[in-house]
């Protein structure tokens, strides 16, 4: 399978699971290829069996940068996509010190759903999504334990 990963890293998280999900599918025998949106144009996309888009969250939502970028992709109805996030992990309320539910946190985690709105709006096929958290006390990271386990479960998701 041939894949191509867009991400809009501001701090290195993203960029680092987007590595990782590289190493983890080339091993399994797929190619992929992982680029900054930065450096790419969304209306020439090169051709690929799964593309793969991927935002930090600010303010609960993906970045404009990546939000710019997804409204101007062109691809042909059904491709098939998958998006991740990366979100602040939770952290209590500063003034009550209680932590927050995950009913609540959810509210604040929409970085997927509107992607996939974007997305799906062009005809596009949702394979596969995965959320990866960040420490709680610094939007710079690093990545909370465990995400390269979360890394390879995204992956076992694309997969055919």
């Amino acid at each position: 399978m041939k894949i191509e990963l867009y991400h809009a890293s501001k701090f290195g998280n993203g960029a680092k699971v987007a590595e990782e999900l590289r190493r983890v599918m080339e091993a399994k025998g797929h190619q992929m290829n992982v680029h900054h949106i930065k450096g790419a144009d969304p209306k020439k996309l090169p051709p690929a069996d799964l593309y793969i888009f991927g935002s930090p969250t600010r303010m609960g939502k993906p970045i404009g940068g990546m939000r710019r970028f997804i409204k101007k992709v062109a691809l042909p109805p059904k491709t098939k996509y998958a998006v991740f996030a990366t979100h602040g992990d939770a952290a209590p309320d500063k003034k009550t010190g209680k932590m927050p539910t995950e009913q609540e946190m959810e509210r604040w985690r929409k970085t997927i759903p509107l992607m996939d709105e974007v997305l799906k709006e062009k005809g596009l096929v949702k394979v596969a999504d995965k959320k990866f958290y960040i420490l709680a006390d610094t939007m710079k990271g690093p990545l909370k334990d465990g995400w390269q386990e979360r890394v390879k479960e995204f992956a076992a998701q694309i997969e055919p």
